[in-house]
């Protein structure tokens, strides 16, 4: 039969939606029906019957015999960072003898998230990484059962058992004490996508530091989705706004818009205009001017994200590893205000 006319195996979360419950429950039934209520375990269990769902046992039993790969749910994008995040992440666990598979989200919803799971688990992984940045989904990773380790990389981490991540909050305060130090007043942020972990964390810092140094903390009216045009349009906006002597940008794609839509409304960056990012590009340092921005060092997350799932398979229960800290790299979009 052509591959185009078969027919889709049914997953677990067709299962759950099915039987009007969780994907959890669906895998408590499955492992363990006595924790599950019986009428709910009977829904699920005819459910099971109805849709034909059959449960790998031999990608189970190679996961039990060390399968040597660790399974990686990654939200299908061109941002940088995740991207970042999957390559070091591959590139140690090559080391420690081990092999990615990843499947892609193509959309932010728990339902693609538990289909992503479901396919590593039908391949064997011993362990799973979501890199999956959306603070909604991380329900998942706290309810979620599914019979190997789960590890979640740079996402809120204070809700989640088994993390690795960058210290997103101090690569904030770094950005907004270099633009005080300068002698700035304050610093506006053009803020990340609300109910992301990495834009919450970020906005935490910059007030943080703001506090810190008793400034004003300037309101949340500019923000962006991570991308150069939204960036554009929140530094139209602050372009006419004479107050305005420095920008801290979420993301550096966001900071480069913000310098476009500066330079096209006449302020001089960084003469008139300070302007930080976060990430550090490889692009950064070739801008017109040279943008300043927070570096993560995604090679370190890669190697404390591969020792804690070796340390857990291992068999130590709850393993910790501490935040990658980031360093601030200056360069020429940022000075001291212009003094009139």
């Amino acid at each position: 039969m052509p591959a185009s006319n078969r027919k889709r195996q049914p997953t677990m979360a067709d299962v759950a939606a099915r039987a009007n419950v969780s994907h959890q429950t669906v895998s408590r039934v499955l492992n363990d029906p006595a924790s599950v209520r019986p009428e709910t375990a009977a829904r699920v269990q005819d459910a099971i019957a109805e849709l034909g769902y059959r449960r790998n046992q031999s990608a189970r039993l190679l996961a039990l015999k060390h399968s040597g790969l660790i399974g990686v749910a990654i939200w299908g994008t061109s941002q940088y960072g995740p991207q970042q995040v999957s390559l070091a992440l591959d590139a140690a666990a090559r080391k420690a003898g081990y092999r990615l598979s990843v499947s892609t989200l193509h959309e932010l919803s728990e339902r693609d998230t538990q289909e992503a799971v479901e396919e590593l688990l039908q391949l064997g992984v011993e362990a799973v990484v979501l890199i999956v940045p959306r603070e909604s989904l991380l329900r998942f990773d706290t309810e979620a059962d599914i019979g190997v380790p789960m590890l979640v990389v740079e996402g809120d981490l204070s809700r989640v058992p088994l993390t690795a991540g960058v210290d997103n909050v101090q690569g904030a305060q770094l950005a907004t004490r270099h633009l005080l130090e300068l002698g700035h007043h304050t610093v506006v942020q053009v803020a990340g996508p609300p109910g992301w972990a990495e834009a919450t964390a970020r906005v935490e810092g910059w007030r943080l530091e703001l506090e810190a140094w008793g400034r004003p903390v300037p309101p949340l009216r500019w923000g962006g989705d991570w991308s150069a045009r939204s960036g554009y349009a929140a530094g139209a906006s602050l372009a006419r706004d004479p107050d305005v002597t420095a920008i801290f940008a979420a993301n550096d794609q966001m900071a480069i818009g913000v310098m476009a839509a500066l330079r096209e409304a006449g302020r001089r960056v960084p003469a008139d205009i300070s302007v930080v990012g976060f990430d550090d590009l490889p692009e950064a340092a070739y801008l017109d001017p040279p943008l300043t921005s927070v570096h993560q060092d995604f090679a370190e997350l890669g190697r404390r994200a591969m020792d804690l799932l070796e340390r857990v398979l291992a068999g130590e229960e709850q393993p910790t590893v501490d935040l990658v800290p980031t360093s601030l790299v200056v360069r020429g979009s940022t000075a001291g205000p212009r003094t009139t």
